[in-house]
């Protein structure tokens, strides 16, 4: 290598990103605060108010929030956890009734509990009944009057009192109003926050499930946890809201995420279901590796493609658990290999583990396939080693000749982890299918099973004669 092309991969390695490090270690449990209330009392925009984002799924009609969902909050630099419900109908039956269910479970972990009213229809009986209970619960409460958007609202939230829960407070969570009194209130009776902490250490490895509809995922969740944290229904799309759990497994905390089912494509959404594919894709970024349910007793679909790719893209680390695996017959386990051969050619690196979320069937094997795919999405090849295997390699299978001239590859490094980036320095540009060879080079010799990882270039310059 000559003086002049040293200089000049100095200089690209100086301007290559470097991995970002994980700032805070895991605080410990914060107070929680759960916002509980009848169907479409506004639950969801309150939530959104709080948290200061558009986070929760919220349409126009009863029964878009399905789940307990947690979320993070900060007000007067204090941080605590919202717990968003579903709407609580003393008299609910069928899933209405397990979405009371849900909302019962967040009372009884919640530290103080913020029960919301509609002021401009008033009480009703079910808002008598939901009040009965809380008073039972021992819980502090904290009433809220919501969509008060006048003063004359304001001064008929008065009749209120008579749920005896204490001073109603009017507030609009549509437009804010009154919204900073009402946290106020709400510091004053949650608990102290932990106090903040600084490290290495970073928290419970974040892992999203992902699938279409109907696919498992939930069934999976509450396997996994050993109880019914969310809900479960042969109704196609149950989850809307990415719904958060931390689960004790193989000895360590781990944070999954149960996503709303993927549908085939974004413009055919409307209303809750488009909002909810966007908080899909923004729980895949926040996540270190996907768990990517297919139903293992019906053909790949373009859905399960889609899905596939979507991770890939997001340079997430991936395993495969093909579900339902009960339901599988010899005669299916045949031509579904035939598809995996077919249609995941580009993905052969995927870990894949075949399940079934009802009956528990090999479950225990997820973990160890979300350890490999963590440890291969870390890891960091030495340059020196990394040069040595590629100088060899180029030894015994050199890059296409192109335009007459046939590139080199000067000097390679790994720019970074999660996902593992390599960058080539080269005299010329390497053909796709060439670069994909030393890409299936890499994982024979260094691993990275279920982990992706991306290849690219940087092309030396035609100097410039004097």
């Amino acid at each position: 290598m000559s003086t002049g092309d040293s200089g000049w991969i100095e200089a690209e390695l100086a301007d290559l990103e470097v991995d970002a490090e994980h700032g805070a270690a895991d605080e410990g449990p914060l107070p929680v605060l759960a916002i509980v209330g009848r169907p479409n009392v506004g639950k969801s925009t309150l939530v959104n108010r709080i948290i200061g984002r558009r986070e929760a799924v919220v349409e126009d009609v009863p029964g878009v929030t399905r789940d307990r969902v947690t979320y993070d909050a900060n007000w007067r630099g204090r941080r605590f956890t919202v717990v968003d419900t579903g709407g609580w109908d003393p008299e609910a039956t069928g899933m209405n009734l397990r979405i009371a269910e849900q909302a019962q479970v967040a009372v009884e972990l919640a530290d103080v509990i913020l029960f919301v009213v509609d002021a401009t229809v008033g009480i009703t009986d079910a808002d008598q009944e939901v009040g009965n209970v809380l008073r039972q619960s021992g819980k502090p409460v904290i009433l809220a009057a919501n969509k008060v958007d006048n003063q004359q609202l304001e001064l008929e939230t008065h009749a209120m009192w008579s749920l005896g829960l204490g001073e109603p407070f009017p507030v609009s969570a549509l437009h804010g109003r009154s919204s900073g009194d009402l946290l106020d209130e709400v510091l004053d009776k949650l608990p102290e926050t932990p106090a903040e902490t600084f490290g290495a250490e970073r928290g419970p490895h974040r892992v999203a499930l992902l699938g279409k509809p109907n696919v498992g995922k939930s069934s999976l969740l509450n396997k996994l946890a050993g109880e019914e944290r969310v809900l479960v229904d042969p109704m196609a799309g149950t989850t809307r809201d990415p719904v958060d759990e931390l689960i004790e497994l193989g000895g360590k905390t781990w944070r999954f995420v149960d996503t709303a089912g993927i549908r085939r494509r974004d413009r055919e959404l409307q209303g809750a279901d488009f909002y909810a594919a966007m908080r899909t894709r923004a729980a895949l970024e926040k996540a270190e590796v996907a768990i990517v349910l297919i139903d293992a007793s019906e053909p790949l679909t373009e859905q399960d493609l889609r899905i596939i790719g979507l991770v890939i893209e997001s340079g997430r680390a991936m395993v495969v658990a093909f579900n339902k695996w009960d339901l599988v017959d010899e005669d299916r386990r045949y031509y579904l290999e035939k598809e995996i051969d077919r249609q995941l050619v580009r993905t052969p690196w995927a870990l894949r583990v075949n399940i079934s979320a009802l009956t528990g069937r090999h479950v225990d094997r997820l973990v160890p396939a979300i350890e490999t795919a963590l440890d291969s999405w870390a890891t960091r090849v030495p340059t020196s080693r990394l040069n040595a295997f590629l100088t060899e390699l180029v030894q015994q299978t050199p890059p296409p000749v192109r335009s007459g001239k046939q590139p080199k590859i000067l000097f390679a490094t790994q720019a970074s982890t999660e996902p593992p980036k390599f960058v080539l320095f080269t005299s010329g540009w390497l053909e796709e299918t060439y670069r994909r060879f030393i890409e299936r080079r890499i994982r024979e010799e260094f691993g990275f099973a279920g982990s992706p990882i991306e290849v690219t270039m940087k092309i030396r310059e035609k100097r410039k004669k004097p």
